[in-house]
């Protein structure tokens, strides 16, 4: 039985018809020809929309140290609180968060995820509350500019919402905010959203597959027609102004919900520690300059560290990992609470 060591995981590649390429400049290797729009870079899901990951389970396989092959569960279950910490499993005794890159050829579908009062009714559905931390941000295939839907404009009514998904005009009545890069979008579940062409995203959310849409751009696009959801949309979506976004120069706090927070690291010619004593987090890595994550004391091999890496710090490792690098080297810590 091996201790707790910072764990990498093998990416999953999930096609998408709004995918694109460029995920490709982070270090992912696609499909000759496919458009992915999706990286899982962390995940421990038993089951998936099949509009969504395409159903059944998606988990999240070690690629390195004695646990290698072996899923994140086999880690929990070998580890414990030695992975973990304080926090809990889900319901369902899996990894509390789901970590993904997104890149937007195309626009997203205009959707919503379970608000607590509809899952509370609809115990299959699970709430889904999400982040996006811009990465790129340049114009569309059709010239769009890179925006986040999300959120409602001001004076919108449910009656405003309904004539609109009856008339196919919905995009109308969504707030669009300019994409920029190193920013952060909190996006609590319930909320209406899409993330627009040209935008390139990493996401950090409750580990929830469900997805409610309520329009598809098939003309914009000329794409094939997708399911709509739009009686659960409409149970679901709620009318609140969404949390403004959220920057910082170098190091600080992006996102704080229940269940995890998002922060910014910076290494400039120094030594970060990533975590606190007794804290899972996962690291990932924005800008590097011959990054690494060592260990201070010498308990686990350095792991070099590339732009898009993600790599899972155990608590029980936690105090002894540290951030090294070069001018300009950034990450996103995400601490599971």
């Amino acid at each position: 039985m091996s201790d707790p060591y910072p764990l990498t995981f093998e990416p999953m590649l999930l096609e998408k018809v709004w995918g694109g390429r460029r995920l490709s400049s982070l270090g992912k290797s696609l499909p000759a020809g496919a458009n992915v729009g999706e990286s899982w870079e962390i995940a421990d899901l038993d089951a998936t929309a099949p509009s969504g990951a395409g159903g059944g389970a998606r988990r999240s396989v070690i690629a390195n140290g004695p646990l290698a092959r072996k899923t994140i569960q086999a880690a929990m279950r070998q580890w414990g609180s030695g992975l973990l910490g304080h926090a809990s499993p889900t319901e369902r005794g899996g990894f509390p968060l789901l970590m993904k890159l997104l890149d937007a050829h195309q626009h997203l579908s205009v959707q919503v995820h379970p608000s607590p009062a509809y899952a509370a009714a609809h115990p299959e559905a699970t709430p889904k509350t999400e982040c996006w931390f811009v990465l790129a941000a340049e114009k569309g295939e059709r010239g769009e500019e890179p925006v986040i839907y999300k959120g409602f404009k001001p004076g919108v009514t449910e009656a405003d919402y309904r004539d609109a998904i009856s008339s196919g005009r919905v995009p109308d009545l969504l707030s669009a905010v300019p994409a920029v890069v190193g920013e952060m979008h909190d996006l609590p579940t319930g909320t209406i959203h899409a993330l627009g062409a040209g935008v390139v995203v990493a996401e950090v959310q409750t580990p929830s597959d469900t997805t409610f849409r309520v329009f598809d751009w098939i003309q914009k696009y000329n794409r094939p027609a997708r399911e709509l959801h739009i009686e659960q949309a409409l149970e679901s979506t709620l009318f609140e102004d969404p949390p403004e976004a959220v920057s910082v120069e170098k190091d600080g706090l992006l996102v704080d919900k229940d269940t995890f927070r998002v922060r910014q690291l910076s290494a400039h010619c120094e030594e970060k520690a990533v975590a606190a004593k007794g804290v899972c987090s996962a690291v990932m890595m924005l800008q590097t300059m011959g990054a690494s994550l060592a260990s201070r004391s010498e308990s686990f091999g350095e792991i070099t560290l590339d732009p898009g890496q993600t790599v899972l710090v155990p608590a029980g490792c936690a105090e002894d990992a540290v951030l090294r690098g070069g001018p300009g080297t950034r990450a996103l810590v995400v601490d599971v609470v």
